[in-house]
C-alpha cells in the first residue's frame, strides 16, 4: 500500500505530537523505539562510542523541536533521520577540528620579564637610541636607510646621488662611533 503510512508510523506520529506538549511518557516510548536505529545508523560513520553519543543528542533535539514536527511534510522517520544526519555533519566537524591544547606553546602566555631584566633591557634601549644620536646627520642617514629601511648600500648611493665609496665611508665612521659610545658605556 504505497503513500499510506505504516501502523509504526502513525504510532511515531501521535508520540512526535505529545512529546510536542511536552509529554515525558511519550518520550520514552519514541526513545525505546529509536535509540537502538539512531545507533545502528550513526555507528558506520562514527565509531560506536560517538555513535551512542549521537544519538543521544538527536534523541534530546527531538525532545527540544517535537512541537516543530509536522506530519504532512516527512514521516517521524524521515524527520528523525534528518535531525540524525545533521548531527552526525556536526559531529564530523567538531572530529576534524581538535579542541586546542591549553599546554601547546603556542597558547601559553610568554612570562612576564622579571623586574630586573625589564629595567636592564630598557637602560639598553636608551643607551642605543643616545649612541645613535652621535654620529652626524649624513651618517645617521646612511645608518637609518641601511638598517631601518633595508636600502642597500647601492641604492642609498643612488639615493642620496653620492658616490658608493662615500656612502661606505659614512657607514664605517657611523658604526665605529656607535661601537665606541657602546663601549664606553659598557666599560
Amino acid at each position: 500500500m504505497a503513500g499510506y503510512p505504516s501502523p509504526v508510523d502513525t504510532d511515531d506520529q501521535d508520540l512526535l505530537e505529545r512529546i510536542g506538549q511536552g509529554d515525558r511518557e511519550a518520550f520514552a516510548a519514541l526513545y525505546e523505539g529509536w535509540a537502538g536505529r539512531l545507533v545502528a545508523f550513526l555507528t558506520p560513520a562514527l565509531g560506536a562510542t560517538a555513535a551512542s553519543e549521537t544519538a543521544q543528542e538527536v534523541l534530546i533535539r527531538v525532545w527540544r523541536f517535537a512541537h516543530r514536527y509536522d506530519r504532512r511534510r516527512a514521516s517521524p522517520a524521515t524527520w528523525i533521520f534528518t535531525i540524525a544526519r545533521n548531527a552526525r555533519t556536526d559531529r564530523y566537524r567538531r572530529m576534524g577540528r581538535p579542541e586546542p591544547d591549553p599546554t601547546d606553546p603556542m597558547w601559553v602566555p610568554a612570562p612576564a620579564p622579571d623586574p630586573v631584566s625589564h629595567s636592564v633591557a630598557t637602560q639598553r634601549a636608551e643607551r642605543v637610541r643616545a649612541a645613535l644620536s652621535e654620529p652626524p646627520p649624513k651618517q645617521r642617514e646612511v645608518m637609518e636607510r641601511a638598517y631601518l629601511q633595508g636600502q642597500s648600500l647601492s641604492e642609498i648611493a643612488a639615493a642620496l646621488e653620492v658616490p658608493l665609496g662615500t656612502v661606505k665611508s659614512r657607514s664605517r665612521l657611523a658604526l665605529q662611533r656607535l661601537r665606541a659610545a657602546l663601549a664606553d658605556e659598557q666599560g
